[in-house]
């Protein structure tokens, strides 16, 4: 668990947010006391209802964890023919 004080979280309240979208806990301090603990939503219901209709068919399955501290970090897979773009443009015009 992540601790921090007030005023740090003020100035950076973005990057705090970022780590507990991926699943960390803050807990905040006021003069060296803990006062509060940012956590994140063990399971929200923010996915739209064409995705929730998705998940429901199969289609999708949302993680049951956080992704690890270094997923961004990881190479990503080459694509030297451009497959994945084309199939991404492909979708677009589809949907026109």
């Amino acid at each position: 668990m992540k601790t921090t004080t007030v005023s740090q979280l003020k100035m950076l309240l973005s990057a705090y947010l970022r780590q507990v979208k991926t699943g960390e806990e803050v807990l905040i301090t006021e003069h060296g006391r803990p006062i509060a603990r940012l956590l994140p939503i063990a399971n929200p219901v923010s996915l739209s209802g064409h995705l929730q209709d998705m998940e429901k068919k199969g289609l999708l399955k949302r993680g049951e964890k956080p992704l690890p501290a270094d997923f961004w970090d990881l190479p990503r897979p080459a694509d030297p023919q451009g497959a994945v773009r084309s199939a991404v443009l492909s979708e677009r015009e589809e949907g026109r």
